[in-house]
Parts: structure tokens; C-alpha cells; sequence
């Protein structure tokens, strides 16, 4: 009985559970006010992120792209950015923030991106838009190596290294959200402002879940600010939400503004939002209020009725992004059900030395499996072929054929879920978010004994 952290013994992948870096960059870019990002390679690399974006959102989103062709694959495509620039900027007025995001392709060819952006800030800015604040910042995001994961933190970095500025402390505190939903940033707020904490939410995505207005506005954009970016380096200090997403921004904030810095635990479950909150009177010197610990208790109660009963000895398979995977693995531990095994979908190399997946390698006392630079076959493999018994499946809609093909419940968690309705506006954080994970997990399995017809005693026992 151990826990097993390994690579995925096959070089190919068969159906991934992630898609590539420029993906991630995209997503932090959408977060921020006033900015479109400029995807420099296939059309295809803006087309299938949006149609991403959108199933998940059930929103519009605003993406440009260098739409790339083989002759520039060949003879080098720089001028598709000079033109997509300026392209924008005539028609989006509105426009401040430009990314020029890279690809794999881009990348091989060694299109100098960041030569292009002083050529046109020398150039195209000062001729032809010489009144309009515009910011270019290139983002390197080639897509064969890591995922939307790695891409995403990358992007975080560059906006942040690219705006923070010294000034007059502002008594805010940065909170790097990582890739989360709209319900997860309204949780967050919720408790930042119960604890009365004045923060600068970054990349602000509460405002995805947009309004139909009667002037037929739909577009939904982040509510990031320049000013927010630029006051980043005045706070009091800083935490991330995710180890992966949003670390390198605040390790180099503290790195070269000195400010306080603590990174994770992801707040998903009772005992990782107690920390959360902990780390939060740390950093500001707020006490925890008499409400918040209301909001635990009730958390508990609604626990303790499904825990024992209905969760405990139950086998988990989680798959997703890393700080998602492991946070819902320690939440389930703390429910008493058994993860057995864990996806990692992409190849980052510090997996391996997670403090939370070595805390588990000590601690669990059956047979568990972490596979990083995973891939749904590694799923569907120990199910088919390995003889794997599964209760439940938690991840993304891209599993759901494991799921629909060997008939074992599943709830969706994570990104892109876009075969449910309405989940992106429900929290897996704090303490609303354990309650809500816990009773949809005793859902999908109270349907999945109707469905079988297995164990409905269990249900009318009471």
C-alpha cells in the first residue's frame, strides 16, 4: 500500500487532458481591462482557444490573430504583427493592452517578436497613434513544450514584470487567483471583504459571467486594470492562490520589490481554507471573523451528513490542472474516500517534489497513483486493462467518454466543462465551495445508484 509519483511510461499521447501554452497566455490576457491579444501563428491557435473559451463561458471573447500561412512559415511572418497591430488599434479604439502571444510555429522560426515590438513602438506608435496609450508586450509561449498551464503563469509574469511600479505603498494585498471560474473569484471576494482586506484581485474573471444588457452589450471582458498591474509592486504583500499559476509573478515580485509572498495551498476544502485564511491574517494583521467561522461550522455540518454515510472508502480518479488534481485529492482524503489516481497532464518536472503529493506518499495507506505528463488513455488503460474499480471520476468534459464508456459517475470540475450547464458560476473554494463540491459528489453518486439500480436502500434508510 503506497503512493507511486511516476512519468507516463509511453512517449505519444493518446486524447490530452490539456491543451498548449498560448492557450493559457490567452486566458490571462482576456482577464485584463482595455486588452486584446494578438496570437502570433495559425489561425487555427485563436479559433479552437475561443471555441474553448466559449463552450466553457457561454460567452464571446475577443482574440486577434497574425493568421500565419506557409509562406510566412517559411520566409518568416513579422509583418503579420506590424499588421495586426495596427489593425487593432484602427479599429478597437478602446484598445491599451496588446500581447503578441507566440506559437510553436513562430517559435521555430525564430520570428523576433521582441524586435518587432520596439520597431513599432519607434515606429507605427508615435507616427500613427501618437495620442493613444498603447502597451505591446510580448508573451513566449511555444507550444511544444508544457500547456496551457505553464503558459498561463508565463503570461501572469510578463504582465505583471511588465507594469508594476514603485510608488506610495497602497495597503492592498496582490491575490493571484490562478485559472479559476467566475464563482471562484466571487467566493475569494467574499472572504477577502468579510475579513475587511482591501486587494487587487489578479486576473479579475468575476465579470465572465456577463449580463445580456438592453443596449445588446455581450462581450465579456476582465475587470484587471493598467492601474492595478502598475500598483502591484505598492501592496502589502502577496499570495497565489496555485503553486503553477501564478507563482513566477509572485516570486518576482518579491524578488525585486520585496514584498511578502506566500504561495498556496489552493483554497479547496475545510482544512485548505482554513490556511488561506490563516496566510491572510498573516499578511494583513486581520483577525478571522465571527461570520467566517459561522461559515465554516456550516460547512462542517453539511459535511459530517454525507461524509461517513455516503463519501467514506469511495475511489477517486482526478484529472485536470495540478493545483485543481491535488486540491481536490486532499479534500477528498479529508472525506475519507481513497484518490487512487491522479492525472497530471502536462511534462513540468517539479511535480515530482510537490510537498503536497510527497505528504501524500507518506500518509496514504492504500494503493495510489500519480501520473504526471498524463493523458486519458492512462485512464481509460487501468480501467479497461488493469482491472481499476472506480466510484467516481472527477475532471473536465474531455473525459467524459472514459466516463460514458465504462458507465462510472463523473463530475465536472475544472476547465473547459462545457457538457453541463452553468458551472462556471459555482465555486470549488472556501468554504461554499467544499460544501457545494461535497453534496454534488453525493449527487452524481445518489444518480448513479438510481441509474443502476444499485444500493437504493442506502437512500431510504432514514
Amino acid at each position: 500500500m503506497h503512493c507511486e509519483i511516476k512519468e507516463k511510461s509511453r512517449v505519444g499521447t493518446i486524447n490530452p487532458i490539456f491543451t498548449c501554452q498560448p492557450a493559457g497566455a490567452q486566458f490571462a490576457s482576456i482577464g485584463i481591462k482595455d486588452c486584446t491579444g494578438l496570437v502570433h501563428g495559425g489561425q487555427g491557435c485563436v479559433m479552437f482557444v475561443r471555441l474553448l473559451f466559449s463552450q466553457h463561458f457561454k460567452e464571446s471573447f475577443e482574440i486577434a490573430s497574425s493568421s500565419l500561412h506557409e509562406d510566412g512559415a517559411v520566409f518568416g511572418a513579422c509583418h503579420r504583427v506590424e499588421e495586426g497591430v495596427d489593425v487593432l488599434l484602427m479599429r478597437y479604439p478602446h484598445i491599451k493592452v496588446i500581447p503578441i502571444i507566440t506559437t510553436c510555429s513562430t517559435e521555430i522560426i525564430g520570428d523576433d517578436i521582441d524586435g518587432v515590438v520596439k520597431k513599432l513602438n519607434s515606429g507605427l506608435l508615435k507616427e500613427k497613434f501618437p495620442d493613444r496609450e498603447v502597451h505591446l508586450i510580448p508573451v513566449h509561449t511555444p507550444s511544444f513544450v508544457n500547456s496551457m498551464i505553464g503558459g498561463y503563469d508565463i503570461a501572469v509574469r510578463d504582465f505583471v514584470k511588465y507594469f508594476a511600479t514603485k510608488g506610495e505603498p497602497n495597503g492592498k494585498l496582490n491575490v493571484l487567483t490562478g485559472w479559476v471560474n467566475p464563482g471562484d473569484v466571487k467566493a475569494i471576494k467574499h472572504l477577502l471583504k468579510e475579513m475587511e482586506i482591501d486587494a487587487t484581485v489578479l486576473f479579475e474573471i468575476e465579470s465572465f459571467d456577463s449580463p445580456l444588457m438592453p443596449d445588446g452589450s455581450a462581450i465579456s471582458h476582465g475587470s484587471t486594470t493598467i492601474d492595478d498591474l502598475r500598483s502591484t509592486a505598492n501592496a502589502v504583500g502577496t499570495i497565489a492562490l496555485n503553486r503553477y499559476e501564478g507563482t513566477k509573478a509572485a516570486e518576482w515580485l518579491k524578488q525585486e520589490f520585496d514584498l511578502p509572498t506566500v504561495i498556496g495551498p489552493t483554497p479547496i476544502g475545510i482544512r485548505n481554507t482554513d490556511i488561506f485564511l490563516k496566510n491572510l491574517k498573516q499578511l494583513t494583521g486581520k483577525p478571522i471573523p465571527e461570520p467566517l467561522v459561522k461559515e465554516r461550522g456550516r460547512a462542517i455540518d453539511a459535511l459530517t451528513d454525507l461524509t461517513h454515510m455516503f463519501l467514506a472508502e469511495k475511489k477517486v480518479a482526478i484529472y485536470g490542472a495540478p493545483d485543481l488534481v491535488i486540491g481536490l485529492a486532499e479534500f477528498c482524503i479529508d472525506l475519507e474516500m481513497k484518490p487512487v489516481l491522479l492525472l497530471l497532464g502536462d511534462d513540468n518536472p517539479f511535480y515530482k517534489d510537490d510537498p503536497r503529493l510527497q505528504a501524500m506518499k507518506e500518509h496514504v495507506d492504500w494503493d495510489m497513483e500519480v501520473v504526471t505528463n498524463a493523458d486519458f488513455w492512462e485512464l481509460e488503460d487501468r480501467i479497461k486493462n488493469k482491472g481499476l474499480k472506480l466510484d467516481l471520476i472527477l475532471g473536465h468534459s474531455k473525459g467524459r467518454f472514459v466516463s460514458i464508456d465504462y458507465n462510472v459517475p463523473m463530475l465536472r470540475v475544472g476547465f473547459p466543462t462545457y457538457d453541463r450547464a452553468g458551472m462556471y458560476r459555482y465555486p470549488v473554494v472556501g468554504y461554499e465551495g467544499a460544501t457545494w463540491l461535497a453534496e454534488q459528489m453525493a449527487n452524481t453518486l445518489f444518480t448513479d445508484m438510481e441509474h443502476k439500480k444499485n444500493r437504493e436502500w442506502i437512500l431510504n434508510m432514514w
